[in-house]
């Protein structure tokens, strides 16, 4: 692929970008505009800036590749990532978005320690950012090298210098602005993600000779297992397998990146609009990668990294320029995500933390420099301990899912619980989710990816009958 055409045509991409968000930044003129977008987040921003933060590199690059590798026991994920999406945006989103509106509350802390008093307050303030920052850590490390590895089978530059000049970009473009900025070019990069996934499947299917040369070529070039929505395993194992599977996209339920986007909706409207539109992306995006990987398979069977696999597709199945504009998809995909993460970083240290309030005169310093720590401590993590991007992505999902999931259902179900119990519940559900993926491996990773959740709601329904302490 000539690659002045595929620099120029990134250059004019990140450019519109970038004045998009300039305008948008001079909206934004209080904490809840910086935070929350005043709340006034319409359809189509919230629908599309939801799907492309959730979305990130891992869609794009990790599920194709997931696909490639698995075969068609990976439609099992998509199912999951729907499924888990439709049960947030049709439950928790409406609760949400009132519970937060009625009180005031500014981050997802705010609502997670809610009524909570004292010490226990303070300490499960930490907790939940201190779990917040770390995973988020991981999280952009894998947006930071997804983008390296953008820029490294694009230009041909190291992965090391790749990922330094991936984190620069995005660091320089999340500087702009707040919620506001980013929910709007979120948007943007929503819409081409979407565009992707009906360009890049249709030419693939094309290329490997319309829906009969898919079905024969895949058959050739599978193994039973990879045939197999079972991924080859018979009875309660493949009953794992795709329980493990589906159990992937329960990190819906505690990713605070996609929850404020419900506590930033306009009105009910607006919600329910933004609700349809979001599972028409997800059917699109999800489904359309994990076909993109099938027939990948069929093109390239042979991949040193199943991941590299969407720029191999797009390198030989498109013209330069249409090609380019897939390469700035994978871009959005990794700014979409990496830009939320760090807004929520910057209102974890400023806000809940409260190192803002501390320096009144220093607000915008505290949270430009909070962003770019995570941004270094990012780069440091995807530069010198590298890791399948899937994989990495797929940690955090699962542990932040795992640690706040139950929590924000038992608030949001009109049921109470003290502090002590709630940090009991978190420390469950994240330790869990941290250590069992070290120690235990099962079909489908079923219990690696339902256990911490489940015991985490369990320490909360244990101590359902004793009356929370006011105090506590």
């Amino acid at each position: 692929m000539n690659t002045w055409i595929v620099a120029t045509t990134l250059v004019i991409y990140m450019g519109a970008l970038v004045a998009v968000g300039l305008w948008a930044s001079s909206r934004t003129q209080d904490q809840s505009d910086f935070f929350l977008g005043g709340r006034g987040l319409g359809p189509f921003v919230a629908a599309l800036s939801y799907s492309a933060s959730a979305a990130s590199a891992w869609t794009l690059l990790g599920l194709s590749g997931v696909a490639w590798l698995l075969g068609v026991s990976a439609l099992w994920i998509a199912a999951g990532a729907t499924v888990t999406m439709l049960v947030a945006w049709f439950w928790i989103a409406p609760r949400l978005m009132h519970w937060t509106r009625d009180r005031n509350q500014l981050t997802l802390t705010d609502f997670l320690v809610d009524d909570a008093k004292g010490i226990p307050r303070t300490v499960l303030v930490a907790l939940i950012s201190v779990i917040v920052l770390v995973s988020f850590t991981m999280y952009v490390a894998a947006q930071f090298q997804g983008a390296g590895q953008t820029f490294a089978s694009t230009f041909g530059w190291s992965i090391g210098g790749s990922i330094t000049v991936g984190a620069i970009i995005i660091l320089v473009y999340t500087l702009l602005g707040g919620f506001w900025a980013v929910s709007v070019t979120d948007s943007i990069q929503g819409a081409l993600m979407a565009l992707t996934a009906v360009l890049l499947p249709i030419a693939a299917l094309v290329a490997v000779g319309g829906p009969t040369g898919f079905i024969e070529g895949l058959a050739a070039v599978s193994s039973p297992a990879q045939l197999s929505f079972s991924g080859g395993r018979a009875g309660l194992i493949g009953l794992g397998v795709i329980i493990g599977s589906l159990a992937i996209g329960i990190g819906t339920f505690g990713q605070p990146q996609l929850l404020v986007r419900f506590m930033a909706l306009r009105d009910d409207r607006a919600r329910r609009q933004a609700a349809w539109l979001t599972t028409a992306w997800y059917a699109l995006v999800f489904f359309g990668m994990v076909f993109v990987g099938l027939a990948g398979r069929i093109l390239h069977p042979e991949l040193a990294n199943p991941e590299t696999l969407f720029f191999t597709l797009t390198e030989t199945l498109f013209h330069p320029v249409f090609g380019a504009i897939l390469l700035a998809a994978v871009l959005s995909a990794i700014m979409s995500t990496a830009d939320s993460q760090l807004v929520v970083s910057a209102s974890v240290v400023s806000h809940d933390l409260g190192l803002a309030r501390r320096l009144p005169a220093r607000q915008m310093l505290v949270t430009r420099l909070s962003v770019a720590g995570v941004v270094v401590a990012a780069v440091l993590v995807a530069v010198h301990l590298p890791a399948q991007i899937f994989d990495r992505v797929l940690a955090s999902w699962i542990a932040l899912g795992s640690a706040f999931g139950p929590l924000i259902f038992w608030r949001l179900a009109g049921k109470r619980t003290s502090a002590v119990v709630a940090i009991a519940s978190i420390l469950t559900g994240y330790g869990l989710a941290i250590a069992l993926p070290l120690t235990v491996t099962t079909p489908g990773l079923i219990i690696e990816r339902l256990v911490p959740f489940t015991l985490a709601f369990a320490v909360l329904l244990i101590n359902v009958h004793r009356k929370p302490d006011a105090n506590r």
